[in-house]
């Protein structure tokens, strides 16, 4: 299972590692971030990359997410490249959700699917763009168990019916 390592511009890296903790119900296993701050210095930066990446590497290698191509994250992130870890930039939070879902596979399949998931990721919604199939049978599935379980059971029911 390759290792990732989030490198951005303070707060987005540790913001990116709550929100997958939020939507997994806890931190994967091997996600390391990296919040770079205005006044740091990036030499060692670079240093503390390096032992993170030594940390969390498996057999598969490593992935490195990061914000911005050619600002000093990105940069330190691009010194890390090697054959067993991949570096990508412009990260959001649909290329981390496929980073973490295809990291048991080929370093080349986790990069390409992470890059796929991040552009897939970009969207213009108006009011005539469908819903998410799977995210409304996700939540209808998560309302019927709650209702199941009795916990909540108002929330499950129109708001007429659960006044009475």
């Amino acid at each position: 299972m390759a290792g990732i390592l989030i490198i951005a511009h303070a707060p987005f890296a540790s913001a990116l590692r709550e929100c997958i903790t939020h939507i997994y119900g806890g931190l994967p296993a091997r996600i390391g971030v990296i919040d770079v701050k205005p006044d740091c210095d990036p030499v060692e930066v670079r240093a503390f990359a390096r032992s993170e990446i030594d940390r969390l590497k498996e057999e598969n290698g490593a992935i490195v997410l990061t914000d911005v191509f050619g600002a000093t994250p990105a940069n330190i992130a691009q010194s890390l490249a090697s054959n067993s870890v991949r570096v990508l930039a412009g990260v959001n939070l649909p290329m981390l959700v496929r980073a973490v879902c295809y990291r048991t596979t080929p370093l080349d399949t986790l990069a390409e699917k992470s890059l796929q998931g991040g552009s897939k990721g970009i969207q213009e919604l108006d009011a005539s763009t469908p819903a998410n199939p799977c995210a409304m049978a996700s939540a209808a599935a998560a309302a019927v168990a709650n209702c199941a379980v009795g916990a909540a059971a108002t929330s499950c029911m129109p708001a007429k019916v659960a006044s009475h």
